[in-house]
């Protein structure tokens, strides 16, 4: 039986990752509902009172206004703004808070006892012992304990037990502050439809069939070949890739060869934002990031490609898009890893600016990234989740006809939720797709009985086709 997946997640023809790359530490597992509860061991300060501590703070646009109208600007066709896109130290010296202000910051937060250190235009790493970040952000910090779980190695985090508030010697300065929380956070997108096989009367696509599709067999279908033959390859582009857990390098490079594809064996650089993810494993997602990088050097097979891989926390997700943004070498920027934006807002505990009450959270840190990069031409895409409008079914586990656990019984949500950063006005969101043909589904877990679906043509993975299915099985089709 053949099952029906994500695009993006047919390109895998390899198997499991290889061991030829092995960061020094272990990888920190995505959130899962299968986790067991984090143990509170107690104050931070108490746990490690001598290990210093990092966070991010976002430092506020100049004029944000106004860089969010460039924005609209630079992408509107008549515009006299159209495409003039402008370099990063444009952008700094246009948009960026002046030294004199940053320094201003950092004068304030020594009084504390931190250190700052300027690692973008728009941030600043800041650095001190729990006990000092504590009193500079009127908080309580915690350490947590994750114990070992499946094949999962165990893992601690810190969080705070109170909202933190901007220090009020800097407050209206600053957008975000992030890395007071350093749990995991984001899960990879990886998606896969119902249990499905296609029926005989099925038309076939070019090459494998569909299930066992390769980057190939993908540019075959849209009809790619044409581009190549023009000498339209990727040749002189750079591919930017943030992603949340590490890649094996010869992996990509081993699948491209497996389907015929000559590729620059210099083509791929890997930058670790904040020490990196960790070694490479399927409980961290590194599937997610062999998959990206594997496709989109599939189908651009001349693009050199750059891949950002941070620690799976908030404060990395800023960080590595800060780090793309400020090298501004990568014409396009893609990220596979997201959830509910409730959840990365409410989880990031929220800091509150006290000069204007203002609540100011991961979001808006990445949105400034964001801003940034359409300002100077780098374009954004994010894997939408492909929950449509309920995302929180993935993040907080839906459990469907066949739960293997079944005596926690149907559990999806009718929770408007959508994913973020897809969700952001600064980006743009890409889901799966469904080929046109007839497909037969298992309305039993034996599959003695069978449901046929037609899909006259391709249809994003809305899945409303699967409206009879869901009836059929007697459950709700959201």
């Amino acid at each position: 039986m053949v099952r029906i997946k994500r695009l993006a997640f047919l390109i895998l023809a390899l198997g499991a990752l290889s061991n030829s790359f092995t960061p020094a530490k272990a990888a920190v597992p995505y959130p899962q509902v299968s986790a067991p509860q984090a143990q509170d061991l107690g104050s931070l300060s108490a746990q490690s009172s001598a290990t210093p501590i990092s966070v991010t703070i976002v430092l506020g646009m100049r004029t944000a206004a106004d860089a969010e109208s460039l924005m609209v600007s630079q992408q509107t066709p008549g515009d006299p703004q159209f495409h003039k896109f402008l370099t990063a130290d444009e952008f700094a010296a246009r948009f960026a808070p002046t030294a004199s202000e940053v320094a201003r910051i950092e004068a304030a937060l020594a009084n504390y006892g931190l250190t700052t250190e300027r690692t973008s235009a728009l941030t600043l790493k800041v650095t001190g012992l729990p006990s000092d970040m504590e009193r500079a952000f009127a908080v309580s910090l915690h350490s947590y304990q994750v114990p070992a779980h499946g094949n999962e190695d165990g893992y601690t985090f810190h969080a705070p037990q109170n909202r933190a508030t901007i220090p009020s010697e800097i407050a209206g300065s600053i957008s975000s502050v992030v890395g007071l929380d350093s749990r995991p956070m984001l899960r990879p997108h990886v998606r896969q439809s119902f249990q499905a096989r296609p029926r005989a009367s099925s038309p076939a696509a070019a090459g494998n069939p569909p299930g066992l599709w390769t980057v190939t067999d993908l540019a075959n279908y849209y009809d790619v070949e044409p581009l190549y033959r023009a000498g339209i390859s990727g040749k002189g582009r750079t591919i930017g890739i943030v992603t949340l857990a590490s890649l094996t390098p010869s992996d990509p490079f081993a699948y491209w060869s497996a389907i015929g594809l000559d590729v620059d064996k210099n083509r791929l650089k890997i930058v670790n934002v904040d020490g990196g993810p960790g070694a490479p494993s399927d409980g961290s997602g590194s599937i997610e990031t062999t998959l990206d990088v594997e496709q989109s050097g599939g189908l651009a097979p001349r693009a050199k490609i750059v891949v950002y891989q941070a620690p799976n926390n908030n404060q990395g997700f800023v960080d590595a898009f800060a780090a793309a943004v400020e090298a501004n070498s990568a014409d396009s920027i893609s990220v596979s890893w997201g959830q509910w934006e409730w959840f990365d807002n409410l989880a990031n505990s929220p800091v509150t600016d006290p000069s204007t009450g203002r609540t100011v959270s991961v979001l808006d840190g990445t949105h400034e990234q964001f801003v940034r990069a359409a300002i100077q031409g780098q374009t954004l895409f994010a894997a939408s989740g492909d929950s449509g409008a309920y995302e929180a079914n993935g993040d907080a586990g839906c459990f469907g006809p066949y739960d293997p656990t079944p005596s926690t019984g149907y559990s999806c949500s009718l929770t408007l939720s959508v994913d973020y950063p897809g969700s952001d006005s600064a980006i743009t969101a890409a889901g799966g797709t469904t080929l046109a043909g007839e497909q037969e589904f298992c309305l039993d877990a034996a599959c003695t009985q069978l449901y046929v679906v037609n899909i006259p043509q391709e249809s994003v993975w809305g899945w409303d086709y699967l409206i009879g299915l869901c009836n059929a099985l007697g459950f709700d089709p959201i």
